[in-house]
């Protein structure tokens, strides 16, 4: 194996403990190594996670995740640090949302990820692509109107100043 790549069980215990930092972050709750009930606490509290939106570490019955098992293992270490900050965003931007402090330099992750922008585009990343679609989807150039209006709902709900 080489060094650019993290062993199966290393990458399994990473994961599981950023559910862990995601609880402690967004919930300020604190689990100790020997606490086994994660699982049921949040299917109990109805609480919704971006950890599940992103991992699924049971192989015997795969649900739809951006990072399913099979691909978590081939990644390399620099793709790791990449996933693990675009979770990381994703949690902030949860937390901040929650909270009512949303600041104008965080956006929505899912609305960029539909954009086709990275999840730490910033303002003028997402006006270029916003025009790009513009052109595209606009019903005066043979795109989809219902695709324009969709773009331009998006668009303002970035609030890009």
């Amino acid at each position: 194996m080489s060094d650019c790549y993290i062993s199966y069980g290393e990458i399994k215990r990473k994961i599981r403990n950023l559910k862990k930092l995601e609880l402690k972050i967004r919930f300020h709750m604190d689990f100790s190594e020997s606490n086994n009930k994660l699982g049921t606490l949040t299917k109990n509290e109805n609480i919704t996670l971006v950890w599940d939106e992103f991992f699924d570490l049971h192989e015997s019955n795969p649900k739809k995740v951006k990072y399913p098992t099979s691909q978590l293992f081939k990644l390399n270490k620099d793709e790791l640090k990449n996933l693990i900050s675009e979770f990381y965003y994703g949690v902030y931007y949860r937390f901040y949302k929650d909270n009512g402090m949303l600041d104008l330099c965080l956006y929505d992750p899912e609305i960029l990820a539909q954009l086709g922008l990275p999840f730490d585009a910033d303002s003028n990343a997402i006006k270029k692509r916003f025009r790009e679609l513009a052109k595209i989807y606009h019903p005066d150039t043979g795109g989809d109107g219902a695709k324009f209006i969709e773009l331009i709902e998006q668009f303002e709900s970035l609030d890009i100043k």
